[in-house]
């Protein structure tokens, strides 16, 4: 099941992007920001436990665009489609706030791929969504890969 995150999610949410964070392979957020973004999130609940074993998170960046960031699924969960269920339900959202782009940071371009998101040229992005890149560890020399989905309405 996946819902909107709750305050009482926040420090499972926090572990699970500390420890991908930790493998380099996320930007690792202060637990402060997380309470500031707790509206940003979505979570998935595990059937079996009934505890967070998910989450991602949608930014708005400007009037047309949006950013899907800091998806973690439990390693236990992965490969279960746990990632497309929180994504599509941030994509939906999305639509429901009239965004037409959505972009993403990401390692995992195969991923994303499959849920219709193309590799664009970092430079195309705004500026505004660099602001928390200056605390990452590969900081000025980033090698994550933008990818973009364009959001139709029929």
């Amino acid at each position: 099941m996946v819902r909107h995150a709750t305050i009482k999610d926040i420090q499972t949410i926090y572990r699970l992007l500390q420890f991908f964070g930790n493998r380099g392979e996320m930007i690792p957020r202060p637990l402060s920001a997380l309470y500031d973004h707790v509206r940003d999130f979505v979570v998935y609940i595990s059937p079996e436990t009934g505890l967070v074993a998910g989450c991602c998170a949608l930014q708005f960046c400007w009037e047309d665009l949006a950013e899907i960031r800091s998806l973690a699924v439990d390693v236990a969960h992965q490969g279960k489609g746990v990632g497309r269920m929180l994504v599509e339900t941030l994509v939906e959202e999305a639509r429901s706030f009239g965004i037409t782009q959505l972009f993403t940071l990401t390692y995992q371009p195969v991923f994303f791929g499959k849920l219709d998101f193309n590799r664009i040229d970092r430079a195309d992005l705004p500026l505004k969504i660099w602001s928390d890149c200056v605390h990452c560890v590969k900081f000025p020399d980033c090698d994550e890969i933008a990818m973009m989905r364009e959001l139709s309405y029929a």
